[in-house]
């Protein structure tokens, strides 16, 4: 067997490993570059071959990764994320039809902006499954949107996924668009997320609507239990008993899911507050004598809004002046961040305490893991050997559509980021090679195939949205993503492939 196969198959079997055990994939990434290397790099003496092993190590990917998780974690602890959150749901308006959207937007933006799209789920999952509960929205449409969301924001120049794919491009010598690759992924899963949205209950959704923010209503078919004629309650919303309800992300962010009270009432009022979320809440219902179920709405008691302090303002200002300077002055985006989240740190030591321990650090270490583990492969000529392999399929188009399947297929199960890091470098020699297949239209089409099937429940952000479903809907959120995201393993490679290859424009 070959060694060039060797390393292939080894490459398999961490991602094997790593999909059933609870390892890091870069952790065994670097073990295995570190076997491998020493087992086949040229060189004098085992020192020389780990020296071998040390150049495959992304330093600049790493100083990209840590900026901007670094950046993200200070507008968290300073609570500028929550205040971006709260202030696009209060442009809901009364519109429940509206709201999924938001979680949509607000999701794209996070991971537009550097946030590592696990921890953007894990954010805005418990406040958006919160709203499907309380609005009687179907939770696996909610849930798909903010998945979608993340993937939209995704590939933006200056994202997690948009700097890997970006970057790798770049080091290959690849012709590179990212605008447009940005642009794509915003689009497509825009178009796949107004699919869910009208499969699952959306035209129905446009027709509900509280009368402003901060108000609700109740149907009457929901309250189940009496009170006195002409009685008030209050009752106070408490989370759901659900044992569930906690999952740990890539990035190491802790989640709660927050469930609102019900109301039950017959011939009086109950007045609902909110718990933490900063969404409208149900308010009043009332019964005619008859019988026969109203509802009304009324102002609900809203959770505080929070306001622009001085270190929110720094912060906002802060992530404007990286966006400016990596679109604008092509300046490093991880050299930037990492000088914003130094002036923030400084101007205001309390509101950035312990930021750095809320580092992506598991992301960080699996995809410089992953790279390293790739830069072995490229030192052996495993790249080269396989470029060639699949020119040998004979038919360019039918070899690029593979490769877009190769990559759904195993993100699915696996880490996209890793994903990304490993199987574009694979394509390379077959870009280089090939003047049949655009460069441009091909990654673009494989970094869609590999991101949008994250709604599988077996990718991060697909179990982080099933363990934020309440417990009776659980196992039908879970049912509903593996059906979902399987057949995106199937239906987005083709659909990116005629879209971009097989037109050959890009």
């Amino acid at each position: 067997m070959s060694v060039e196969l060797v390393s292939i198959l080894v490459l398999a079997l961490i991602f094997l490993i790593a999909t059933v055990r609870p390892v890091n994939l870069g952790a065994l990434a670097i073990v295995a570059a570190f076997i491998v290397g020493i087992s086949v790099l040229d060189g004098e003496d085992l020192g020389e071959k780990t020296d071998g092993v040390f150049a495959g190590f992304p330093g600049d990917l790493f100083v990209i990764l840590v900026g901007v998780t670094y950046l993200f974690a200070i507008a968290k602890a300073n609570g500028t994320v929550d205040w971006l959150i709260q202030t696009a749901v209060r442009l809901v308006g009364g519109r429940v039809g509206l709201i999924p959207w938001i979680m949509f937007l607000v999701t794209a933006c996070l991971t537009a902006i550097g946030a590592v799209v696990p921890a953007a789920v894990a954010i805005i999952a418990p406040i958006g499954l919160g709203f499907a509960r309380r609005y009687k929205i179907n939770p696996l449409m909610m849930g798909l949107l903010i998945i979608n969301g993340a993937s939209a924001g995704g590939f933006s120049p200056i994202s997690i996924f948009g700097s890997i794919t970006n970057g790798v491009v770049e080091k290959a010598g690849l012709p590179g668009n990212p605008t447009l690759l940005f642009l794509a992924s915003f689009l497509v899963n825009l178009a796949i997320s107004l699919v869910a949205y009208f499969m699952w209950g959306g035209r129905e959704l446009l027709t509900r609507r509280a009368l402003d923010a901060g108000t609700g209503t109740i149907d009457q078919a929901d309250l189940v239990s009496a009170t006195p004629t002409g009685t008030t309650r209050d009752r106070r919303a408490e989370p759901a008993n659900d044992p569930a309800t906690e999952a740990a992300s890539d990035s190491g962010v802790s989640l709660a899911n927050e469930d609102a009270a019900s109301a039950r009432p017959a011939g009086g009022t109950v007045t609902v507050s909110a718990g933490s979320a900063p969404s409208p809440v149900p308010a009043q219902a009332t019964r005619s004598s008859a019988g026969a179920a109203s509802t009304t709405t009324v102002p609900a008691e809203a959770e505080a809004p929070l306001r622009l302090d001085r270190d929110r303002i720094m912060t906002v200002v802060g992530l404007l002046g990286l966006a400016v300077a990596a679109l604008f002055f092509d300046l490093n985006v991880g050299m930037v961040a990492i000088t914003v989240a130094a002036i923030l740190t400084l101007l205001s030591p309390e509101s950035a305490k312990n930021a750095v321990n809320h580092v992506a650090w598991p992301t960080v270490l699996l995809v410089c893991g992953i790279v390293m583990y790739v830069g072995v492969m490229q030192s052996i000529g495993t790249i080269d050997w396989l470029g060639k392999e699949v020119a040998t399929i004979g038919a360019p188009l039918m070899a690029a559509l593979v490769i877009c399947f190769i990559g759904g297929a195993v993100s699915a199960f696996a880490s996209t980021t890793g994903i990304l890091g490993a199987l574009i470098p694979l394509a390379v020699p077959f870009l280089t090679g090939n003047n049949a297949v655009g460069a441009v239209g091909l990654i673009t089409a494989l970094a869609l195939s590999s991101s949008i099937v994250d709604s599988s429940p077996y990718s991060t952000s697909g179990a982080l949205t099933v363990a934020n479903a309440n417990e009776e809907q659980r196992d039908y959120v879970y049912k509903g993503l593996m059906r979902w995201g399987f057949s995106m393993v199937v239906i987005i490679p083709v659909v990116t492939w005629l879209i971009f290859v097989v037109p050959g424009w890009l």
